[in-house]
């Protein structure tokens, strides 16, 4: 009995002692090895913050005209804790409020819940902040209401009015530019997650409202700044002991943007020309896009998108239904650089120079039948006309598939036809990378789409990734569209079951339809004014830039951004050269003429080329105008197109001349370089002055473009 008893006594002293080291061991990780943590983590606790944003940067035209400013206007903000401590938790005043701000008590009640508890609605209804920072509940209200709220400080306590900088868009000339700006929007989870230091003092906050899209999401932490950090002493029971200090804001910078706000509102206008011409001649003109190009930098003068919208609507946010009418419309994408269309015989440029770099004698004569034959396929020219054996300028000039048609042919046979592996050459696919089609142009903005190069090695792995549905498909035999329309279930089923069976091979129709824009090939906008450009210049391929420098608010300046060259077109320099010499034939005497009919082509050559791009399902073609100017000199490269437009020459290139007749001050058959409609007649090579007290050095009278 008495050895059982000291047995328990040891087992209980071993079960003590274990306890012992085990606090201990606890003990020692808390205060020594996590110490840091713990007081960090217990210094945030005792510590809040009310951060008031800091005033966002300008964004300013290239001749330095405001395109995105600030207004200060009055916000009302209501102190929760002020609230708190009265017996109806702030129910009169909340009442008195909603009465004199006209509202219902339900808006701003529900505006100081925070996010996440009991009864809250979603952002960004809910507040997202600090339960100490005041919450702004109404924003641009008249000088009148503020000036009640502080006189009668007995019956809203806890309230305030206070100034507050709103963005806002000038609009000289009436510009628009919605896609290339953006708009802001309030922080998201995701961007409070990644960030790599959760303590810096520019760090996101709930409260933060960033770039949504355009140039605001792009240079967002240039244009943001940092806020203004009041810290506070908070004790156990959340009251507030003691302001322990404030850092002040530093206001964003601004950025300066090549985009010339004259240059760009006409182009917009001639963007929404071109498409209700194409409407006027029974077409039905969806969407579309232009963009001007400084051939010698790859700065984006103008860039326009069709449809548009106003950007000042995101200020103060949107409602949803304002959201879904937007979505809706598809006017919150940029046609110019995600938008992704057929070229057309715009590509035959990259053909051209695919055939030279194949050594085809470029001054030789080509067959222009109406059609081409390629195995049981029979491929016609655009209206199936010929020309009987012409030269390789005159089949650019009157735009001739079949000519085009042959010269893949005979590449796609030297290639090893049906029978050549994947990795066999591919001569116009290689061109058009070249070229920079493909890929991203990297252009600053976000977004952008890389478009698709029609190719052996694409067909070959679309099938790899496509094989599986493919021979489900074809195996179904698409059973639920086969019980409203079996003629259409049957098209599918015949189409997969080729598909499945040898959808890889990259056969001669492929080929043919490659050469002039077809197929696959797939580019946006931009695209094709970077290749233009390319041609123009010379052979370089620059990555296109939307912003030339950033300024600080005090006028210094932070960054100039210089052109940067992304590629040498891979084609010799006999093909540039041929082209450079063929492309302006296409405005005097080719499918570019009607347009141009009348325009001082002696002073101001233009060289051209026109594109009708097909598109499957029976739509109207794309239509397409690539240029650039003055041929024997370029300068600049304009490219237009409009979905569902029809020809490159009746619908884009009227506009596109307009837009050559502002930028060298053409009038009828006149040239008048100081008519331009850029300040000076080029475009400007250094950043506009930014005064000490952030004022921009803008130009003054007729072109401020201010009323």
């Amino acid at each position: 009995m008495r050895d059982r008893s000291m047995l328990r006594l040891m087992v209980f002293g071993v079960l003590v002692l274990s306890l012992v080291v085990t606090l201990f061991a606890r003990l020692m990780f808390l205060q020594i090895i996590s110490g840091d943590f713990y007081l960090n983590a217990s210094a945030n606790n005792s510590v809040r913050e009310i951060v008031r944003p800091a005033v966002r940067g300008l964004i300013l035209d290239q001749a330095g005209r405001p395109i995105v400013s600030n207004r200060t206007t009055l916000e009302v903000t209501v102190d929760r804790v002020t609230l708190g401590r009265a017996k109806d938790k702030g129910a009169a005043v909340i009442n008195r409020l909603a009465l004199l701000l006209n509202v219902p008590t339900s808006q701003i009640t529900d505006r100081l819940l925070t996010c996440g508890t009991e009864g809250a609605k979603p952002p960004p209804v809910c507040w997202n902040g600090s339960t100490y920072q005041p919450v702004p509940i109404a924003n641009g209200i008249d000088t009148q209401t503020a000036i009640n709220i502080m006189e009668r400080r007995t019956d809203f306590p806890g309230v305030s009015a206070q100034l507050q900088a709103n963005r806002i868009y000038p609009a000289p000339f009436g510009v628009n530019a919605a896609h290339i700006l953006g708009y802001l929007g309030p922080v998201t989870e995701s961007q409070l997650q990644s960030q790599v230091d959760a303590n810096a003092a520019d760090r996101l906050r709930r409260t933060d409202v960033v770039g949504r899209s355009g140039l605001e999401a792009q240079y967002d932490t240039a244009l943001r700044g940092q806020p203004e950090v009041t810290s506070l002493s908070i004790d156990t029971s959340g009251r507030v002991t003691n302001k322990i200090g404030t850092n002040a804001a530093t206001p964003g910078n601004y950025l300066v943007s090549t985009i010339d706000a004259h240059l760009q509102a006409v182009v917009e206008n001639q963007l929404v020309n071109a498409v209700q011409r194409a409407r006027s001649q029974g077409y039905p003109g969806k969407s579309g896009a232009a963009v001007v190009i400084d051939v010698k930098t790859g700065n984006v003068l103008a860039m326009a998108s069709y449809p548009t919208y106003d950007p000042a609507i995101w200020v103060g946010g949107v409602t949803t239904k304002q959201y879904e009418q937007l979505k809706n419309s598809e006017a919150l994408s940029s046609n110019a650089i995600q938008g992704t269309f057929a070229p057309g015989s715009t590509y035959k440029v990259i053909s051209t120079a695919a055939a030279a770099k194949e050594k085809f004698n470029l001054y030789g004569q080509y067959k222009c039948p109406n059609e081409y034959k390629a195995g049981n396929q029979t491929f016609r020219n655009y209206e199936s006309r010929g020309y009987g054996a012409i030269s390789l300028a005159r089949a650019l000039e009157v735009s001739c598939n079949t000519v085009f048609y042959g010269i893949a042919d005979s590449m796609w046979k030297q290639s090893g036809g049906l029978s050549a592996e994947r990795t066999a050459p591919d001569p116009i696919a290689n061109m058009a990378k070249s070229f920079g089609l493909g890929t991203k142009t990297g252009v600053d903005l976000p977004g952008e789409s890389g478009g698709r190069v029609a190719s052996r090695l694409f067909k070959a792995e679309n099938w790899d990734s496509k094989k599986d549905s493919w021979c489900a498909n074809a195996l179904d035999g698409y059973s639920e569209t086969r019980k409203t329309n079996p003629t259409l279930a049957n098209f599918y089923t015949a189409l997969d079951k080729e598909n499945c069976a040898d959808g890889f091979r990259w056969r001669e129709g492929d080929a043919l339809n490659a050469a002039i824009g077809q197929g696959d090939t797939v580019v946006t906008p931009l695209q094709m004014a970077m290749v233009y450009s390319a041609i123009a210049n010379g052979g370089t391929v620059y990555q296109p830039r939307v912003v030339k420098g950033v300024i600080g608010p005090e006028g210094k300046v932070l960054e100039n951004f210089a052109p940067v060259v992304k590629s040498k077109i891979a084609a010799p320099k006999s093909a540039i050269d041929f082209l450079q010499a063929a492309l302006p034939g296409v405005t005097v005497r080719g499918s570019g003429k009607t347009p141009f009919a009348g325009f001082p082509l002696a002073q101001i050559p233009v060289a051209s080329k026109t594109g009708s791009a097909q598109v499957t399902g029976n739509k109207v073609s794309t239509s397409w105008f690539a240029s650039y100017a003055p041929a024997n000199n370029p300068k600049y490269a304009i490219v237009m197109m409009v979905a569902e437009g029809g020809t490159g020459s009746g619908t884009s290139g009227p506009s596109v001349r307009k837009i050559y007749e502002a930028l060298f001050g053409v009038s009828g058959k006149s040239v008048n370089s100081a008519k331009s409609i850029l300040v000076g007649g080029m475009p400007k090579l250094d950043l506009p002055k930014v005064r000490p007290d952030g004022t921009p050095v803008a130009p003054k009278g007729k072109n401020s473009g201010v009323n």
